[in-house]
């Protein structure tokens, strides 16, 4: 089976580009937008659409594959590529990516992914989001050509074991992280809330006092709203770094802190994402380190989520293999083509590191779905509920999709259980 022709269309992805550093620096919220001028090359306002760009690949057969090319809510901080804007990026895919691919042979997704993931424009590599949607397709192509799942196609070409067990999944809040917390335990997630603590003021307060009021909020909530009581889900909060300036960037201190959550969250285990932007990768693995070693010491059980400055499959490798933080988040538009995310998945979990395979809000239905098969098959240790930030919509996105493969999955491993 071959590529016979390539279509791209601009699209809206499900959530907005925001300009991160504009809104740490304080910009005030005016309804749903920011007031002020962006502080981000290539913005022009602090928040504004989404975008993606559909690839569909024609095959020879007539059939279809697809793959959205998407990138994350913060395009542009922590060492990511820039604003992807789908306008700019049309003209390259069908003037120079498309006759790359058109006739190209589907024996293997590794390969192809390989060579499109490797090729330069002016000596530049593709922006990673086009490389993301790019093999997203690539992937259901080959899964088209050879009539299996993506899942299968992964484990067959990575020797990986056909687990039909399903990932945890992450459920992410919004700013509407009391009422979607509620949601989330309703329909027993298995890991919450995310809760989008970027602004200090409104969200964690000048000495962490919200934070620490919202997490002994949630913790009690669980118990509360809860129907079955061995439900003990997760609790995964992201600061954004922001518990850095709140604290000097002492590791001491931020520890003290993170203790401080862990008694309020009670039995529920407490992750804390991005406790610190440090602003570089170097100092960010060193200070994470720091405060990981220091939480050690005091005994407690709270564990810290590297995110900013891990943008790559080599970035995961180094964060992992420095043992600086306990689960790293495979941040999936930021590794471009998705064989890296099975790569960094894999390498975390040989080397004793914790894998979230995570993405972003700003992604659509289509690559959400596609990530559902990369944790499947390379066995992440959670899933982020995307796109979107309502909960309801992203959840029953990567649930469903889950619960479908999981049922062909179980079809091909007992054949003898057929209806």
């Amino acid at each position: 089976m071959k590529i016979s022709d390539m279509i791209c269309v601009a699209g809206k992805s499900a959530f907005f580009f925001d300009d991160q550093k504009a809104i740490k620096e304080g910009a005030e919220r005016d309804g749903f937008i920011y007031k002020g001028p962006p502080r981000t090359e290539g913005f022009t306002a602090i928040r504004q659409a989404g975008e993606s760009i559909s690839i569909l690949l024609i095959l020879e057969d007539g059939s279809v594959a697809a793959g959205d090319c998407a990138a994350v809510q913060y395009s542009g901080a922590g060492g990511r590529d820039p604003l992807f804007l789908a306008a700019a990026f049309v003209p390259l895919l069908r003037d120079t990516v498309a006759p790359a691919l058109i006739g190209r042979s589907l024996d293997a997704f590794r390969p192809l992914a390989a060579k499109l993931d490797d090729l330069r424009v002016q000596g530049k590599r593709l922006h990673t989001a086009l490389r993301y949607g790019l093999s997203q397709a690539l992937l259901e192509a080959v899964a088209l050509a050879h009539r299996s799942t993506k899942t299968q196609v992964l484990c067959r070409e990575y020797a990986l074991p056909l687990i039909a067990e399903p990932v945890p999944i992450f459920g992410q809040s919004g700013d509407d992280r009391f009422e979607a917390a509620d949601k989330m335990i309703l329909k027993q997630a298995d890991v919450l809330p995310h809760a989008l603590m970027n602004h200090i003021d409104t969200k964690i307060g000048r000495d962490g006092g919200k934070l620490l009021d919202y997490v002994s909020w949630l913790a009690n909530r669980i118990v509360r709203l809860r129907t079955d009581p061995s439900y003990c889900p997760d609790i995964h909060i992201d600061v954004y770094g922001n518990l850095g300036p709140i604290f000097d960037h002492d590791p001491q201190r931020i520890a003290g802190f993170l203790e401080m959550l862990g008694d309020a969250a009670g039995r529920f285990p407490l992750w804390i994402e991005g406790p610190v932007d440090m602003v570089g990768k170097e100092p960010q693995i060193q200070m994470l380190a720091e405060i990981k070693d220091a939480l050690a010491a005091r005994g407690s059980k709270v564990r810290i989520v590297a995110d900013e400055w891990c943008n790559t499959y080599e970035d995961v490798v180094e964060f992992t293999d420095r043992r600086c933080c306990d689960m790293v988040q495979i941040k999936t538009p930021d590794l471009g083509s998705v064989h890296h995310i099975v790569e960094s998945i894999v390498y975390c979990r040989k080397h004793g590191v914790g894998a979230y395979q995570g993405g972003t809000c700003n992604e659509t239905d289509v690559s959400s779905r596609c990530c559902v098969h990369l944790a499947l098959a390379a066995r992440a240790d959670r899933i982020l509920a995307k796109p979107s930030m309502g909960f309801d919509e992203g959840y029953s996105i990567v649930f469903n999709e889950m619960q479908r493969t999981l049922a062909m999955l179980q079809r091909t491993i007992q054949p003898a259980n057929r209806i």
